[in-house]
């Protein structure tokens, strides 16, 4: 052992020794490389745009696990060509050990003490899968499927919805309260004659003209074989309705799917020309094969998850489970603080996993149709506007901060004093202080907040608590620079209030 660390081999390709390096820990770290020898397995992929450093500070979950310098007296010229090599090129050496990579960074040294590296420990395949996004500005957004971007009914759920409706209706007193249900039965009633008249003769009838059902090859993909088959759809577009059946041949799996309205608002940003904004992926409780249909109805095109991505991308979780980024991430593609979810139900979700989720109100076209809209805004228009904001805060907290104070990072220096990576869930948590106000309608902008019909109590609860102020003209209680005022200004609402307490303010009717 020399005085600073353990001594180890450095090994590369075909067993050739480049030399000889000090292992260094650093604090909180106990890393050792298996029989004091470090094996390359190879040179990661060039960066195009980041160096490796400020991308192995943003994924890796426990920062530097140690340092390497060479405290040999004679030259290694492989290993200070391999140092060269490695910074020139904006790559790193990679160690497999186990189900991690050990990446060696390249850094610089103000004692000019070459070869000298920081190494970082991550899951297999998450630097490079990590590389390819930050390259293209690129992050990982995860959906849910029903009540948050469709709400999809058979004929029998239809008539078991319907029945316990009537079951209410009959002891229901309340006049209000029974024309909502009457107004809510009829709705199910209509759709499920639209739905019934599609089982029966694949046709139906929309405003005196009859529409038959158009022929869709869909490609379905196993582990070892693909497998084509046609369903029979109808498209109402300007009411948002596709009807599909799941097994073509059978009639009892024909559905009715009403699409959330402004999901091609949300679509649309996601993805621009040939460029993401977002590598999407799907979480959902439902049936596979229901999914993937839902699926390729919301991305006809496959812009959005190519259709051999479709089987790693669309992840089911089965019922009583609890929805998990490490399940939808499987293999390291992407990393778990990069990410955003957009769900309706923030319960379902692992605890560690949370901060990552953007709730939005459920998607209730048959209950509350209304609740869709505030200040004409559909929620997933406004859902898409606090996306836009999270990306943005993040690269510019990426960029700004991140990539130019790491480009001042020397060898020497100690890894307690690198700047903090960025991290989605606190660009979310900025949205949990904005609530829209539109005439008696409340949506709050919130990973716990819901969506309230009208209601003039809890418009008159926030209109009285005096924290609240009025629209991103006038000072936020954060300041003008807050995060709560840029999340305003990014929502893009002309009526909105801010609230430094909001857990003084009743949000629910």
């Amino acid at each position: 052992m020399s005085r600073l660390g353990v001594k180890s081999s450095v090994y590369h390709g075909d067993d050739s020794c480049l030399g000889e390096l000090d292992v260094i820990p650093v604090k909180d770290q106990n890393f050792q490389f298996p029989n004091n020898e470090i094996r390359i397995h190879r040179i990661s992929p060039r960066s195009q745009r980041c160096r490796p450093l400020p991308i192995l500070q943003t994924i890796s979950p426990s920062s530097v696990c140690c340092k390497l310098e060479s405290s040999s007296p004679f030259q290694q010229p492989n290993l200070i060509n391999l140092h060269a090599i490695c910074y020139r090129n904006s790559q790193t050496a990679v160690v497999l050990v186990g189900d991690e990579e050990i990446h060696l960074v390249a850094m610089r040294s103000k004692l000019k003490k070459y070869p000298c590296f920081w190494c970082y420990s991550v899951p297999k395949g998450l630097y490079n899968a990590s590389l390819a996004m930050l390259n293209v500005r690129c992050l990982p957004i995860v959906f849910d499927l029903d009540e948050t971007l469709v709400a999809a009914n058979s004929m029998r759920s239809f008539e078991d919805k319907i029945g316990v409706l009537r079951g209410r209706i009959t002891s229901e007193t309340d006049p209000l309260r029974l024309a909502e249900m009457n107004g809510q039965v009829k709705r199910y009633e209509d759709d499920r004659l639209i739905l019934k008249q599609y089982a029966e003769s694949d046709s139906v009838m929309d405003d005196g003209k009859v529409l038959k059902v158009q022929a869709e090859e869909v490609a379905l993909l196993s582990d070892d074989h693909e497998t084509k088959l046609v369903r029979p759809v109808i498209r109402l577009q300007e009411k948002n309705i596709v009807l599909t059946r799941i097994f073509p041949d059978i009639r009892d799996t024909s559905v009715l799917v009403r699409l959330r309205p402004a999901w091609e608002v949300m679509r649309s940003y996601l993805t621009t020309g040939s460029r993401k904004r977002f590598e999407v992926f799907v979480c959902t409780m439902a049936e596979r094969n229901y999914a993937l249909e839902m699926w390729r109805l919301l991305d006809p095109e496959g812009l959005l998850i190519g259709s051999n991505q479709l089987r790693d991308r669309v992840v089911c979780v089965k019922s009583g489970s609890k929805k998990s980024l490490m399940n939808v991430f499987q293999g390291g593609i992407c990393p778990s603080r990069m990410a955003m979810v957009i769900d309706d139900r923030f319960d379902v979700w692992e605890d560690k996993d949370q901060p990552q989720i953007h709730e939005v109100p459920p998607f209730t076209p048959y209950y509350a149709p209304e609740a869709e809209t505030a200040n004409n805004l559909h929620v997933l228009h406004i859902a898409k506007n606090v996306v836009e904001h999270v990306r943005k805060c993040f690269f510019e907290d990426f960029d700004g901060s991140l990539l130019r104070k790491t480009t001042d990072v020397f060898y020497e220096d100690g890894v307690v004093n690198l700047p903090s990576s960025p991290d989605m869930s606190s660009y979310l948590a900025s949205t949990l202080e904005l609530v829209v106000v539109a005439g008696p309608t409340v949506w709050r902008s919130s990973a716990h907040g819901r969506a309230c019909g009208p209601s003039t109590k809890a418009l008159a609860a926030l209109m009285g608590y005096r924290s609240w102020v009025n629209g991103p003209t006038k000072l936020c209680p954060g300041g003008p620079n807050s995060p709560a005022h840029r999340c305003l200004l990014d929502l893009r609402v002309s009526v909105c209030y801010v609230c430094t307490q909001p857990e003084a303010v009743g949000y629910y009717a």
